[in-house]
């Protein structure tokens, strides 16, 4: 498909930080802008679940949560678990004093982007299809354009760029923007570094509270994390588009492979995760009749993937190569999955971002020589809640990977003991629950 040969702006990669750019231009009032993607239509693959208060809140403002909100699971709680017991639980009702959105909304990130993607659709807007991105380079006769040059041979020229194209993100590599942890080299934190996360259904299916719809289960065990999300048959249609149709109930596994047990596959077959969730899960998702009387086995994986996680941070997220260069989602950072903090950022950095670009083109109308102080402010705000995420993440994971060995000879508890002895009593109080709840919601740092 042809391109046009101008636009404003350009928005590279169509998953939810950059269908959520466009849409939140259009409600700014900027139609000039085109939005591709290298891909020929949008993946399956669920990966992110969660939808948090402040990113619901941030999607109602430019109109589109409610189509979410019709097809996602309010999500009451999340838990933490021993193998054998509750250590404590977020409940998110509390929220209920500051939004009128008190949840987590459960949510495949397909089925996310295919509401976004069904959004923009009905407002005109087609992602153009597949359409790779090569060069970028300063446009001889105009300063402030850049002519961005596509694997096809085409060529736009785009006054402001929008790289949304994921954390091997080609326009941070073109524009020489660094990509690395904030806390500089040789800090992953290797023993919750590999993971691996697939939806699978169950033969026959399980039964326990775990099972249960509306609650995100976490479970720390052996210094591993094993998460464990009930999705019923709400995404069906969407999550086995591609396999065996079936009304069982869909279920996501996320969980840390030890380093000792080796790499995982890029995509795990049922044999490995089968034994994963023998080896991590829950008891009663065991197909170990010695953990599980009633017990159960995969029956069919519908998606699986396995990958390293580790944090990284853009060196700046907006820069100039004649047109105004920006970075949002996994291009601009990534972290680890753990707190589910990844879409939510993208989306609302995608956000702020158009109504900074909107009013930058506006005041652009009035004064072609206006400066860039609206664009770095954007930017040094976003760069500072990014940064805050990810030390967020960071103590997340440190707090998951305490290890149940005695800590030393003269002091024979382990640390993850201790924790899990705090959790106990700390989940009694409500004012802890809350401070927990408003920390994954978002709220306080939007």
């Amino acid at each position: 498909m042809s391109l046009p040969e101008d636009t404003t702006v350009l928005i590279v990669g169509a998953g939810p930080a950059g269908l959520t750019a466009a849409l939140a231009l259009v409600h700014n009032g900027c139609h000039d802008f085109v939005i591709v993607d290298a891909v020929g239509e949008g993946s399956n693959s669920s990966r992110a679940v969660a939808i948090h208060c402040a990113t619901i809140e941030a999607l109602a403002s430019i109109g589109v949560a409610d189509g979410l909100l019709s097809q996602g699971i309010k999500g009451k709680s999340i838990r933490i678990l021993s193998r054998s017991s509750q250590l404590f639980e977020v409940k998110f009702d509390p929220l209920k004093k500051h939004s009128a959105h008190p949840y987590a909304l459960f949510i495949p990130q397909c089925v996310t982007e295919l509401v976004l993607l069904q959004k923009l659709q009905s407002l005109g807007v087609q992602v153009q299809r597949p359409h790779r991105v090569v060069g970028m380079k300063q446009n001889e006769r105009d300063s402030r354009v850049t002519d961005v040059s596509f694997e096809d041979g085409q060529v736009i020229r785009a006054r402001y760029v929008i790289g949304a194209d994921g954390a091997r993100s080609i326009v941070r590599t073109i524009a020489g923007i660094g990509f690395s942890d904030p806390e500089g080299p040789h800090t992953v934190n290797e023993e919750l570094a590999q993971m691996v996360s697939a939806d699978i259904t169950f033969e026959p299916e399980p039964v326990g509270p775990v099972t249960l719809e509306g609650h995100l289960n976490a479970e720390v065990f052996s210094g591993n994390l094993f998460i464990f999300l009930p999705f019923g048959n709400h995404f069906n249609a969407q999550l086995l588009r591609d396999g065996k149709p079936t009304k069982k109930s869909v279920f996501r596994i996320l969980c840390s492979i030890p380093i000792k047990n080796g790499e995982p596959p890029r995509a795990p077959p049922k044999e490995y995760i089968q034994n994963v969730v023998d080896a991590y899960g829950p008891a009663c998702i065991s197909s170990d009749p010695s953990l599980n009387p009633r017990p159960v086995k995969v029956d069919q994986l519908v998606w699986s993937t396995g990958f390293r996680t580790h944090s990284a941070i853009a060196d700046q997220i907006f820069t100039r190569l004649g047109a105004a260069i920006f970075l949002v989602g996994d291009a601009a950072h990534i972290h680890s999955p753990i707190g589910g903090q990844g879409m939510n950022l993208a989306i609302r950095d995608a956000i702020f971002l158009a109504e900074a670009v909107t009013k930058h083109i506006q005041a652009s109308a009035e004064n072609p020589d206006v400066d860039d102080d609206i664009l770095q402010e954007f930017a040094e705000a976003r760069h500072a809640r990014a940064l805050e995420v990810i030390g967020f993440t960071k103590t997340l994971l440190k707090l998951g990977n305490l290890p149940y060995d005695s800590y030393a000879w003269w002091m024979p508890v382990s640390l993850a003991s201790i924790r899990d002895l705090t959790l106990r009593i700390l989940g009694g109080f409500d004012f802890v629950q809350s401070k927990v709840a408003w920390g994954l919601s978002g709220l306080g740092r939007r």
